[in-house]
């Protein structure tokens, strides 16, 4: 048993720790080192939020890919993570159709590299 667990414990220290990165579509690959993620299991068309306070950027996952938007107040993301509805807030108050592009990230705007 000692054994065992000394084996894992090396596997474990030998293992690289490798930044977490999502692909944004138009925005392309996105390190998550400065997002703080949440795994999303009460709503239906959200899967996953992370939020980069000092950017102000959200990455939401729905549908299996991700998307980002910029300049979203922390705010927002408490009334998101706290709606009786995620989806439907999310819907009437972050996605682009809604908030006639509010939140989209300007063309050229760098994506967080680490």
């Amino acid at each position: 048993m000692v054994r065992a667990l000394v084996l894992l414990l090396a596997q474990l220290t030998a293992t690289p720790i490798v930044p977490e990165t999502v692909e944004t579509g138009e925005h392309g690959i996105v390190d998550l080192g400065s997002f703080e993620c949440r795994d999303i299991t009460r709503s239906t068309l959200l899967q996953r939020v992370c939020y980069d306070h000092v950017r102000q950027d959200l990455i939401v996952a729905s549908n299996g890919a991700y998307d980002r938007y910029c300049g979203v107040t922390a705010e927002t993301v408490e009334h998101l993570l706290g709606a009786p509805s995620m989806g439907r807030f999310f819907n009437q108050n972050i996605r682009p159709e809604a908030t006639s592009g509010r939140y989209a990230c300007r063309t050229g705007e760098p994506v967080r590299s680490g």
